[in-house]
Formats: structure tokens, sequence, C-alpha cells
């Protein structure tokens, strides 16, 4: 009697053989939360690393080459090349509205040194040589619609925005060695907004995505469910709520998603400063591939 109840029926092995694929997807895409940096986020220990990335990176924004996409939307670009050979992944950085303009220099400076520099610092690009893509746009990434009363209000769809920076990194893709399994996106605030709309529209062609205090867009983040993301906010953020993110991330577990979600306590809209100062950050983004 034992063995009888040991032994699997023809269906019952059918039904197992069956499962087993989605298993093991569920195995390979659990999302186990990394590691933060030590200290509570206002500590001195915490920010004393914000301070060490701001020595580090200062000058890295002169070996990012000018460029210029001419399509239906001319927009400007700065491109870090790596020095190592071969094929190199890309991570494509949407700025905030402190970069909006046509200067092709705002979108490297200010609050976005950290989401551009920081792939390109000499200690990671020894360990993970990329490219690092950061466009410049004069109008926002999302889509947006103009109002009578007011400023132009966001709504659902494909930005504009978006979609001309995806098609630099088409254009560069066939004009240099880039692993176009290995691409990333990136963005904070209306650059985050930017990243989930591309991801959103496009979520087949990145390999993962790390955003920061990304402002509301209308897009549907179902899509989106075997993407691995990494999001961050700060939980005292008076520009963007952090209820922002709480609803997207609940979203998006809501549709079997496994997304990384970081919210630092009394931490305010320049939570970029944490998030791309967290040590983990890079091990985690370039140990993401696209099948």
């Amino acid at each position: 009697m034992a063995a009888d109840r040991n032994t699997l029926t023809r269906r019952q092995a059918m039904r197992l053989c069956a499962a087993a694929p989605l298993a093991a997807w569920a195995a390979a895409h659990v999302e186990a939360e990394p590691a933060l940096a030590p200290g509570a986020p206002l500590s001195a220990e915490r920010t004393a690393l914000i301070d060490a990335f701001r020595r580090k990176s200062a000058g890295l924004d002169e070996r990012f080459e000018k460029r210029a996409h001419r399509g239906a939307w001319a927009m400007p670009y700065r491109l870090f090349r790596p020095s190592a050979a071969g094929k190199a992944p890309l991570v494509l950085y949407l700025h905030g509205s402190g970069g909006l303009g046509d200067d092709n220099e705002k979108q490297l400076g200010l609050g976005n040194v950290f989401g551009t520099l920081v792939w390109a610092l000499p200690e990671n690009q020894t360990r993970f040589p990329c490219y690092v893509l950061a466009p410049q746009s004069d109008r926002g990434w999302a889509r947006y619609a103009e109002s009578p009363s007011g400023p132009a209000r966001v709504v659902a769809g494909f930005g504009d925005g978006a979609r001309t920076a995806l098609d630099i990194v088409r254009a560069l893709a066939r004009e240099m060695p880039i692993d176009e399994r290995r691409l990333y996106v990136t963005g904070q605030s209306m650059g985050g907004a930017g990243a989930w709309n591309m991801i959103a529209h496009r979520p087949g062609v990145f390999a993962a995505a790390a955003i920061c205090c990304g402002s509301a867009t209308g897009d549907d983040v179902r899509p989106l469910a075997r993407l691995p993301l990494w999001n961050f906010h700060g939980d005292a953020d008076r520009t963007v709520p952090v209820a922002v993110s709480r609803d997207r991330i609940a979203a998006l577990r809501k549709a079997g998603g496994r997304p990384v979600y970081t919210e630092y306590a009394g931490v305010d809209h320049n939570v970029w400063e944490w998030a791309f100062t967290e040590p983990a950050l890079v091990d985690w983004l370039f140990a993401q591939r696209r099948p």
C-alpha cells in the first residue's frame, strides 16, 4: 500500500511536466532583495557614500562626447564609450526636468550627475564596461496633451520623447558593438516617468530598469511582469508623492511581477542620490540579461 501511495499516475506525471516550465521560470525570476548600504538613509554613514560619489565622479562628464540624432524629432545626446574591446551593454538614462533643453549639457549636470556618471566610474567600467547614453529632451519623455487652461498633462500612449530616445539606442546598436541582450534603462522624476512609459510600450527591448521617483503616467504596468525592475522613492517626497510608486509596485505585483522596491525614510525628491550610490545597484543591473 505504501508503494501505491508513492506511485504517480500517468495523468499526474503529465500535469507535473506541463507545470515544470512555469515553475522553472518563476524560480529563475524571483528577485531577492539586494542588500542596501548600511546606516539609516539620513545618517552620516550613509550620506558619506553620496559625498564620496561626488568626489570620484568629478570631471567624468568630459568623457561623454556630444552628438545629435537627426530624425522626425532632432535630439541632442551625450555618449560614453567603454575602452574595452568587444560587445558591451548600454545604459540609457532619461533626465529629470532639470535637464530640459537643447544645450546638450544639462542632462549631465545638477542632480543628473548620479544617474549618468555612476556607470562611467573607473571602478565600475573595470568590472562592467558599458556604453552610457544620455539624450536631452526639450519637452519631456512621456506623452502629453496640451491644456488650454494650464500646463500640458500626461496622457496614455507612447511618448514622442521616449520613442526618439529608443530610436537613438537602435541607431547606436547598428553603428557600434552593443550587446542588444543587455540594454538597460534608468531615469528620475520626469525621466522616471519616461522610463516607465518606455518599458510599458516596449517591454521586450530592455533587460532591466532602475527607476527613481517617476512621476505619474497612464501606462499599464501589467506587460512588465517579467521585466527585472528596481524602483526607488523617498517617503518624504514633496514633488512626486510616494503613493505614485507604491501604487505602481502594487499593480505590478498583482500582475505577477517581482520588482525590487526601495523606499527611503525621510528622503525628499532627490532620492537619486541614495539610489545611484547603492553599492548593490551596479551588480544587480548588469546581472540581468534578456533571453
